[in-house]
């Protein structure tokens, strides 16, 4: 306290707020008098308590750090109206000092009027929290593979704060530098540093501060990471297998950060088919045959890099079916398919000079359709035929006896023959 806070006159009170005389601070156990330390936050209200137990009716008083009577009993010398009287009894003096500052840290002193006089005292530590953290980077943006730092800083505390760091889940180390200030304040700066992957980009980095005198102070700064393409060859068209005739429909996919420039479509050890035709990311080869199998390579490229995909074109014969490569043994089956197999590779063929291949064409699909039926048809007729011809032949065997003989009469009688025969085997 500084000397305008001195006492307002010279009572008894004032006269004896030291007693003249100054005994060593004795232990608080097992002593008359107590009190506690006092931590409390810049601005906010400190409370002194001066506890006696078994008092015999001595005076209570407390002094500031310049040994200066802020209370005798419940009167107070001090003209410093921050000091207000809490509790005043023959047990307890409580006072409390409200809008603390740095200056009013120190040791406040209780004393209790014995013989001799006993002394406790209350250390009372301001704590002022840090401002808000401010958190740097080297540079905005950084390439994957590549190192970057970060830097926090947490200005005017008291005491020094202490810093965190948080890559997502992941806590990181850094190097923390403390300073002291002319005015009893630090400043606490922490530097980090690791190296980033494409997996990183968008990731918050926190920086977090730990003091007595706030929670949950954190800056926040999300990751910005450049990374080379991925790419992805998908099959569009066809579903299944690649035969003869048939057309087919690749697509690229390609992302990375920046997003790829460049997209480049070619056959590896070979040249790509003069016919085929590459829209955006897309490659299209009409008219599939063996000639054309080989390795196709996709290649995406930005600032950070290139990549790229593979797709094997392995192209069947149009009569080719690798579960059933030499026939079904169903004459009427292998036929169906077979007109199958040829009808498409006639459309496939009146498709080839209308540009791009089209995934979907209803005249073809009615076409190939009505001749599905029309072989189904003529399966059912020939069908039809044969099993009538073999269930005529079995009704008219029982008179098979009567082919060899020589006039009528002949005949009826081995016709009857026949049928006595029937009857005895029966």
């Amino acid at each position: 306290m500084n000397d305008g806070n001195s006492p307002e006159g010279a009572g008894p009170e004032h006269c004896c707020g030291d007693l003249g005389t100054r005994q060593s601070p004795m232990p608080f156990d097992g002593q008359n008098l107590a009190t506690d330390n006092v931590s409390v936050i810049e601005g906010e209200t400190a409370t002194i308590s001066c506890r006696v137990k078994n008092n015999d009716d001595s005076v209570i008083q407390l002094l500031n750090p310049n040994r200066q009577t802020i209370y005798f009993r419940e009167v107070r010398p001090l003209k410093d109206s921050r000091f207000q009287l809490v509790n005043f009894s023959d047990n307890e003096l409580r006072v409390s000092l409200s809008n603390v500052s740095l200056s009013d840290e120190g040791r406040y002193v209780c004393q209790l009027y014995t013989d001799p006089p006993q002394e406790a005292y209350a250390d009372i530590a301001v704590l002022v929290p840090p401002g808000n953290p401010i958190i740097e980077s080297r540079e905005d943006v950084v390439s994957e593979g590549n190192e970057t730092e970060l830097t926090c800083t947490a200005m005017g505390s008291k005491p020094a704060a202490s810093i965190r760091w948080m890559k997502g889940e992941e806590e990181l180390t850094g190097e923390t530098t403390v300073e002291e200030t002319y005015d009893r304040m630090f400043t606490v700066t922490s530097r980090v540093r690791f190296s980033v992957t494409k997996e990183d980009d968008g990731v918050p980095v926190d920086c977090i501060i730990d003091h007595p005198a706030v929670k949950d102070l954190l800056a926040q700064r999300h990751l910005e990471v450049l990374y080379k393409p991925e790419v992805k060859i998908v099959v569009t068209y066809p579903d299944g297998l690649t035969r003869e005739g048939d057309n087919l429909d690749l697509t690229c996919i390609a992302e990375g950060k920046p997003h790829p420039h460049q997209i480049n479509w070619l056959r590896v050890d070979d040249d790509v088919p003069p016919h085929a035709v590459v829209i955006g990311s897309d490659l299209y080869i009409e008219n599939l045959n063996k000639s054309y199998n080989g390795t196709y390579r996709c290649v995406a490229s930005n600032a950070v890099g290139e990549a790229y995909d593979d797709y094997i074109l392995y192209v069947y014969a149009c009569r080719e079916e690798p579960e059933e490569r030499h026939g079904t043994g169903n004459y009427v089956v292998d036929m169906i398919k077979k007109t199958l197999c040829f009808c498409r590779s006639a459309v496939q063929h009146s498709r080839a000079s209308d540009g791009a291949p089209q995934k979907i064409d209803h005249a073809v699909i009615g076409g190939v359709v009505a001749v599905v039926m029309f072989a189904i048809l003529c399966a059912l007729i020939v069908l039809g035929r044969y099993f009538a011809r073999h269930k005529g032949t079995y009704f008219t065997h029982e008179a098979k006896g009567a082919d060899d003989a020589a006039d009528a009469d002949t005949a009826i009688i081995n016709a009857e023959g026949g049928h006595n025969n029937s009857d005895e085997r029966r």
